[in-house]
């Protein structure tokens, strides 16, 4: 499907049999839709949070933003990342969200939007400069105004503060940074989905990410976020896991507290790290999300 510029968007689908609400879900800053949210690890769908809302008879839909994925390169990751810029910030990505929504209403009018990590960002945009109908919003792993030095956390992906347009995440490279000796099949489903996608460098066994969600990061750790939460009114849940070390509770507290509505709920899944969705607790993710979903 096409965004308001014309650039190419996939949209993948789940939709059961009698649905009569949807869930939209946005990815992070480094993988896409498919790799975050359904990870074709072979004969277990336990890691596809798009599976477990299908089952709960939820419409599941989820959109490979810009430069993610299956979907559209912008020109800048077309030519040497040295020649731009970051390309894609969450003011961007929100047509893209836009126009996913749009597609989504269009079938279904009760509408949930699920965010996660940099999708906190670009859905949080979305919704403060559109104003869409929603049943509810979930944040989850989100990066709001973090408390670190975001040099260092550049530093631990190997980049330079001078962000180019993209870098290239490299297996070993990817490997090492997780702790990893041995691969898994969960990380070889995650890795073969990035590598194969439009995010994928022909003739290497690796991919590449866009550098506008580091910068939406780095504005945030200088105190300037993306989206001003005050402005969300929508039902909203706020969700990390207590191990995270990327979206940190007092950030996490700072976003719930900005909220503007009245119907908002904050929630610590013990022991959940930044990839939730793919690690022992995921069922509990997936259920508490759906519950919220359920109550508002």
């Amino acid at each position: 499907m096409p965004s308001a510029d014309g650039t190419r968007l996939r949209v993948w689908e789940r939709t059961p049999e009698g649905a009569d609400e949807a869930v939209l879900f946005l990815h992070g800053g480094m993988t896409s839709s498919q790799a975050l949210l359904a990870p074709p690890v072979p004969d277990d769908d336990s890691y596809s949070w798009l599976h477990r809302a299908a089952e709960h008879g939820q419409a599941v839909f989820a959109v490979d933003i810009r430069g993610y994925g299956e979907s559209e390169r912008p020109p800048e990751m077309r030519v040497p990342p040295e020649e731009h810029g970051p390309p894609v910030r969450a003011s961007d990505a929100a047509m893209d969200v836009e126009a996913a929504y749009e597609f989504v209403r269009e079938r279904f009018g009760a509408v949930h939007l699920v965010g996660i990590s940099w999708g906190t960002m670009t859905g949080g945009t979305f919704v403060t400069e559109s104003a869409p109908e929603l049943e509810s919003l979930v944040l989850c792993a989100p990066v709001y105004v973090p408390p670190y030095d975001f040099e260092e956390g550049l530093a631990g992906l190997g980049l330079e503060p001078d962000l180019d347009a993209y870098y290239k995440e490299e297996k070993s490279t990817v490997m090492k940074r997780q702790g990893m000796e041995e691969t898994t099949p969960l990380f070889e489903a995650v890795w073969e989905t990035q590598v194969a996608s439009n995010q994928g460098v022909e003739g290497e066994d690796a991919y590449i990410a866009q550098t506008g969600a580091l910068a939406d990061v780095r504005a945030g750790c200088n105190g300037n976020p993306v989206y001003d939460a005050g402005v969300i009114e929508v039902p909203t849940l706020v969700v990390r896991g207590s191990a995270d070390p990327v979206a940190r509770r007092d950030d996490a507290l700072t976003l719930y507290d900005e909220l503007g509505g009245d119907e908002t709920q904050y929630l610590e899944i013990g022991g959940g790290t930044h990839f939730m969705m793919h690690g022992p607790h995921r069922q509990a993710l997936y259920d508490s999300v759906y519950d919220f979903q359920q109550r508002i």
